[in-house]
């Protein structure tokens, strides 16, 4: 199998780039064709007592599942959701925090006002753990993550 580097962001005219192996959002799955959903699960993105937070905080999903993620910003901030491995997101978080402005456009993750609500259709074709993480600086380390359990 050849693993090509694959384009993450263009970002203040330098492109990020990372190989798509054994991480990644593909390590997850790949975008979801909307007519083949099968199952439909709200997350909603708050702040509460100074934390920012997803509800619900972990999600288990089957492997071949398409999911239609309706995510809904009841906060006040502008938050997003990247679904991706721990380490993907680990190292997605250091390029924002490099990089506060960058503005994806993977079918992996949405960007979400205050009061809006987005959308994430996505097929899990691999079994594990994976997360969705809100990366915008500050907001992980707030408490903005959550796991996905695909069995």
């Amino acid at each position: 199998m050849t693993h090509l580097p694959r384009i993450m962001a263009v970002a203040a005219g330098m492109l990020i780039s990372t190989a798509t192996m054994a991480h990644g959002p593909d390590a997850a799955g790949e975008a979801g064709n909307r007519a083949q959903v099968n199952k439909t699960i709200e997350i909603r993105m708050i702040e509460q007592n100074g934390r920012m937070l997803f509800t619900p905080p972990q999600v288990t999903i089957n492997r071949g599942d398409t999911v239609r993620f309706i995510v809904r910003n009841s906060g006040a901030l502008e938050h997003e959701m990247v679904i991706d491995t721990l380490e993907g997101n680990q190292r997605h978080k250091v390029q924002m925090q490099a990089n506060p402005d960058m503005e994806h456009a993977d079918p992996n993750a949405v960007r979400v006002e205050s009061a809006k609500v987005g959308e994430i259709v996505w097929k899990f074709t691999h079994s594990g753990v994976f997360e969705y993480a809100c990366l915008i600086p500050g907001h992980y380390e707030a408490g903005m993550h959550g796991r996905i359990t695909v069995r």
